[in-house]
């Protein structure tokens, strides 16, 4: 059984409120110095489990959505992002072949099975325009077989295979798969400084021996 959405509104805010101001300025420089290049900025981008908008509010996009169950994230989300509060497995009220970017981080380990992330993954092929990308980003139970299970809401564990496979047997083509990408800190309160980040995320060897969370990105194969 998974949570409610109130709950889901409470699991939130004692996670993260302490370190919201933190997680935007986390955000920015990702955005800024990574998730740019895939991303150009008259793309239309979906956010799935948006949150409080930390990655949909900064991404320059020409068009925005953000998906979550959490009541407080439609009134966290910037004037320019349309907020679309559904179960993510039901058909999304979007038209075929409409974005450019489906994103998602730390969110498909809340869904309660892999049948419910398949149609989510179908969601997001229909709805991406040909070639339209889907970037995933998660935490790797390969690296994390302990912490994983330390949030109550943690239900379905995957690894980068795991993951790449459900991605192609969706009809998704493989262009990157990184086991350890970023670490796993700011969920348990680490904030290391933002200078630190910068070189981080332009150091790949680094991510060798503190990555913990894997980083796809697929594109849209035709039928």
């Amino acid at each position: 059984m998974t949570s409610s959405a109130e709950d889901l509104q409470k699991e939130y805010a004692r996670r993260f409120e302490r370190t919201a101001a933190y997680r935007v300025a986390v955000w920015k420089v990702l955005t800024r110095e990574f998730f740019a290049r895939w991303i150009p900025p008259t793309s239309v981008v979906l956010d799935l489990g948006c949150g409080w908008g930390e990655f949909i509010n900064q991404i320059p996009a020409g068009k925005k959505y953000g998906m979550d169950l959490n009541p407080a994230s439609p009134g966290k989300l910037a004037p320019d992002v349309t907020s679309i509060q559904q179960d993510c497995s039901q058909p999304w009220p979007l038209p075929d072949d409409h974005l450019d970017i489906v994103f998602t981080s730390n969110f498909f380990e809340h869904l309660p099975n892999k049948q419910t992330l398949q149609a989510t993954l179908t969601q997001a092929r229909r709805c991406l325009k040909p070639n339209g990308r889907i970037i995933c980003l998660g935490p790797n139970i390969k690296f994390l077989p302990g912490k994983y299970w330390d949030f109550w809401d943690h239900y379905l564990p995957l690894t980068e295979l795991s993951l790449q496979e459900g991605l192609e047997l969706t009809g998704f083509a493989l262009e990157q798969n990184w086991p350890r990408f970023l670490p796993y800190s700011m969920s348990q309160g680490f904030t290391p400084p933002l200078a630190l980040l910068q070189i981080y995320v332009r150091v790949p060897l680094l991510w060798r021996f503190v990555g913990k969370q894997f980083l796809l990105v697929a594109r849209k194969q035709a039928k």
